[in-house]
């Protein structure tokens, strides 16, 4: 008897290399199908054929499951930032290192959009994401300060460019997008940069009205 859809046997020993990422597309389509709430531990390790005490190996946790590319993510960013020559202006070091995070993504961006979208219709998974935005701030944050880039000013260049990196990546899993990543995460810093032009400019108008003791607006 087959068990899982995956062609083993029952009864057989189910340990194989790719079990992590079996686990992961069998959470991503289970929650999708039925719901965050509606798929247990041992849904997700039948559906990817593997026993339920496998999946612990991997994660503490059902939800963990979606968020199984964080510590690739943290180390894959780890490396490239601290690779950069270091000349290298810190914001240009943080658009170069995120933009190369595309090549972590899924080849088919319609499963990264069926993911955010289980995440988007879960209070619990949105809190997890979250708290991985958070992660990649901080880490981030401190390896600019590495670099010498004061800690405050650091913080305010990664809540930019994760801001960057979260338009870009919304845009290039919309429908019908065919963008690439780099490209997305180009049109999306040359977007900031316009938005900050236009602010600043607004900003120096209204301080020159006030120097000359004229109401801002």
């Amino acid at each position: 008897m087959l068990s899982g859809g995956y062609g083993y046997p029952e009864g057989m020993p189910r340990w194989e290399p790719d079990a992590q990422l079996r686990l992961e597309t069998a959470a991503l389509e289970l929650f999708a199908e039925r719901g965050y709430d509606g798929t247990t531990v041992a849904d997700i390790a039948e559906r990817a054929g593997l026993m339920k005490r496998s999946f612990f190996r991997y994660f503490p946790d059902k939800r963990e499951a979606l968020f199984g590319g964080t510590e690739r993510l943290v180390a894959h960013l780890r490396q490239e930032v601290e690779e950069a020559p270091a000349d290298t202006p810190p914001w240009q070091v943080l658009i170069a290192a995120l933009t190369s995070s595309g090549r972590l993504f899924p080849k088919d961006r319609a499963v990264a959009h069926q993911r955010q979208s289980v995440i988007a219709a879960n209070p619990e998974l949105r809190e997890r994401e979250v708290l991985k935005m958070a992660t990649l701030h901080d880490l981030l944050t401190s390896l600019l300060a590495q670099r010498g880039i004061p800690e405050r000013q650091a913080a305010y260049l990664v809540r930019l460019a994760q801001t960057v990196y979260e338009q870009a990546f919304a845009q290039w899993i919309a429908p019908g997008a065919d963008m690439t990543f780099e490209g997305c995460m180009a049109d999306a810093a040359a977007e900031l940069d316009r938005a900050l032009t236009l602010g600043m400019a607004d900003a120096t108008s209204a301080a020159r009205r006030l120097g000359a003791g004229q109401p801002a607006r």
